[in-house]
């Protein structure tokens, strides 16, 4: 399962009180919302707790249970939601690295839309599909050639590049028309 039509009928189920639907939506997306809620948090524990809210939630409210976009996206920006909150409601300080009391000026406005696009672009990358998010992370990051990222995961050049640009176009989806300048 995976595509937008295998959810669909996911959430059919579960509506209809299909608990086996409902531990397959679960460990489906378990790991993949405890990772991208302690990017913000830090803290394991509390995000797999934050993540057990989410489900407790749609079981819960299964039978009235209504998304506007993919599921994918739902759970990806309850996750963030439930992030925030938690940011919000334990008052844990949030540190602007890169800007010191002293540099607070014309250049805070553009430290600040820089730290903001890059927190975007993390969590377009968290929801690459897990092979996309490994080969993107290791040409971005570790500053591989596609052929170095061939050899290590034992595939084709061409499979690299299709992985990087699939994940480069689901970035741009992600960011939308506010940071179409970039591209």
């Amino acid at each position: 399962m995976g595509s937008n039509n295998d959810d669909i009928l996911l959430l059919k189920l579960i509506k209809q009180g299909d608990q086996i639907a409902f531990k397959h939506l679960f460990y489906q997306y378990m790991d993949s919302l405890e990772r991208f809620i302690t990017y913000y948090i830090h803290d394991r524990e509390k995000s797999q707790e934050l993540v057990l809210d989410i489900f407790t939630y749609i079981w819960e409210n299964r039978e009235r249970f209504e998304i506007k976009l993919t599921l994918k996206a739902y759970l990806f920006q309850s996750a963030r939601n439930k992030a925030f909150t938690y940011i919000r409601d334990k008052k844990i300080p949030v540190y602007l690295e890169d800007v010191s009391a002293g540099e607070v000026g014309q250049d805070y406005n553009s430290d600040l839309e820089f730290q903001e696009l890059y927190r975007l672009i993390e969590e377009a990358v968290c929801l690459l599909p897990e092979k996309c998010r490994e080969i993107f992370k290791k040409s971005r990051e570790e500053n591989l050639t596609n052929k170095e990222i061939a050899q290590q995961l034992h595939i084709s050049e061409k499979t690299v590049e299709g992985q990087i640009t699939i994940a480069l176009k689901k970035i741009r989806v992600y960011l939308g028309d506010s940071y179409s300048y970039l591209w």
